[in-house]
């Protein structure tokens, strides 16, 4: 694995909240072993007045629950002598004393050289200018760049007021919103299978391909989040976030070359030409039992669920639907990208062949962390006469012989933000063309439905994605990699 070579500070604000214990910190502490950032100071910053020796706690038990492998004295004492910890109270000149003092630290070891600043914003949405205003306080923007979760903005107007608050003190080029679902290994798995293979990247157009899926369900309500969720929505919280750049990596032509400003042209060129999304391609749903719930209104609108059908007005893509589908406290818990390929003339086949019985054929890609691809097809079952049946091949990551380098999403986005690479990264025009498109529906949004908990979403899907069907769930399963042939 290719070394960091330049050293750095990272800031994680909200450094004793729930991402950074899941995620950031476990993420770090790879990121350190694997030697891909091996000269570093880890700075926390939040509410909670702690020192650095209580975050040192504080991060172990976070490493320990969430991470990989046995947290033992002598694997966490190089990653805690890189801790530091400072209170929010103590103001944006005593978090800048920490900086300087670990710039410090790290040229005295390695000598002069230029370290980097990278600022992880892990708080609440409504926070997120009051850190980038802190970090202009404390003179902390040169050589710096910063990291914002989601949302960003919930319209168009918001988008673009955030996005300039935001650039009266970074540069577009130090900003990295990230979306974790593109950090993934099969996201980027798309890019190599359509543009490295001669065999696929000619089919991958209207002529060949029929329909698209990106199915997302989750099995998780919202526990705990109906707050942020009233002012949210699966729309906003999912679609344009997650879903539609996961889209954009479908649909995009290919770039000049795979650096981060080719692909991110590419990107945004899709979502100018997306059609506006109306509301008659869209279905809205809610579980039965969110509302009543703390924080929730009796005749509440929000949806925890939502399904739609984009249309993408260029060349390749013409004619060629895409169906979006994601929701809290469905059946199962998935992340699929299914492209149906058109199917050809049957009349050869005789009749009870099961020629064309088993709908399309379908090329399948799993974002889940163990990534997957499937290419189902048909083939002659063995025996007498032309008796057809479903076949696939599928590939794994963890088949490979370099699945032990896998970098989980959080791992591998913060070391391309220390990078400067912005490929897997939403940028400013970016989520400003989705909110652009959006603003039919979010401006006259359709009922929500209702839909049974452990369901597949409201009924009405079904009509939406008519005549063809839902892929999920699988009448299928995955190979297990582990079982012997028979």
């Amino acid at each position: 694995m290719e070394d960091m070579e330049q050293p750095y500070v990272i800031v994680i604000f909200g450094a004793t909240g729930d991402l950074a214990k899941r995620k950031l910190l476990p993420a770090l502490l790879r990121l350190v072993e694997a030697n891909l950032m091996p000269d570093c100071r880890v700075i926390g910053t939040s509410l909670e007045e702690l020192d650095t020796e209580q975050f040192d706690v504080l991060a172990r038990a976070a490493c320990e629950e969430f991470g990989k492998g046995d947290i033992t004295d002598e694997r966490w004492a190089p990653f805690s002598a890189r801790l530091r910890y400072i209170p929010t109270a103590a103001g944006p000149s005593a978090l800048a004393s920490v900086v300087k003092e670990c710039e410090a630290e790290l040229t005295a070891e390695i000598g002069p050289v230029e370290v980097g600043r990278l600022h992880y914003l892990s708080v609440p949405p409504k926070a997120a200018l009051d850190v980038i205003h802190e970090l202009a306080d404390a003179d902390l923007v040169d050589r710096a760049k910063v990291i914002m979760e989601k949302p960003f903005g919930t319209d168009l107007a918001s988008a673009k007021a955030l996005n300039d608050e935001v650039h009266q003190v970074f540069d577009e080029d130090q900003v990295f919103r990230i979306d974790h679902f593109l950090g993934k290994e099969a996201a980027q798995n798309i890019l190599a299978f359509r543009f490295a293979n001669g065999l696929f990247e000619p089919i991958w157009n209207r002529n060949f391909i029929d329909h698209v899926q990106i199915d997302v369900p989750e099995t998780l309500g919202l526990e705990g989040r109906t707050k942020f969720y009233e002012s949210t929505g699966a729309y906003r919280d999912m679609v344009v976030t997650h879903l539609m750049q996961v889209l954009a990596f479908m649909a995009m032509e290919p770039p000049t070359t795979l650096a981060p400003g080719p692909i991110g042209e590419e990107k945004l060129k899709v979502f100018r030409s997306m059609r506006p999304i109306e509301p008659h391609n869209v279905v809205r749903g809610q579980y039965g039992g969110y509302r009543g719930k703390e924080q929730v209104a009796d005749d509440s609108d929000t949806e925890t669920f939502i399904a739609l059908k984009v249309e993408i007005d260029n060349w390749r893509w013409a004619g060629v639907p895409f169906y979006l589908r994601t929701g809290k406290k469905l059946a199962e818990g998935a992340r699929i990208i299914s492209i149906a390929f058109k199917e050809p003339p049957l009349s050869m086949f005789p009749a009870g062949s099961n020629a064309g019985t088993q709908g399309p054929d379908h090329l399948t890609f799993d974002l889940a962390d163990q990534s997957r691809m499937s290419l189902s097809f048909y083939g002659k079952r063995p025996g007498p006469g032309m008796k057809l049946e479903k076949l696939s091949m599928q590939f794994a990551t963890v088949d490979t012989t370099a699945s032990g380098y896998v970098l989980e999403a959080y791992e591998r986005l913060i070391h391309d933000a220390m990078r400067g690479d912005h490929t897997l990264f939403t940028s400013a025009a970016g989520i400003e063309t989705l909110w652009e498109k959006s603003e039919a529906l979010l401006n006259n949004p359709t009922p929500v439905r209702g839909y049974i908990p452990g369901s597949w979403g409201p009924n009405a899907i079904h009509q939406l994605i008519a005549p063809h069907a839902w892929r999920l769930p699988f009448e299928r399963t995955w190979r297990d990699p582990n079982a012997t042939g028979g």
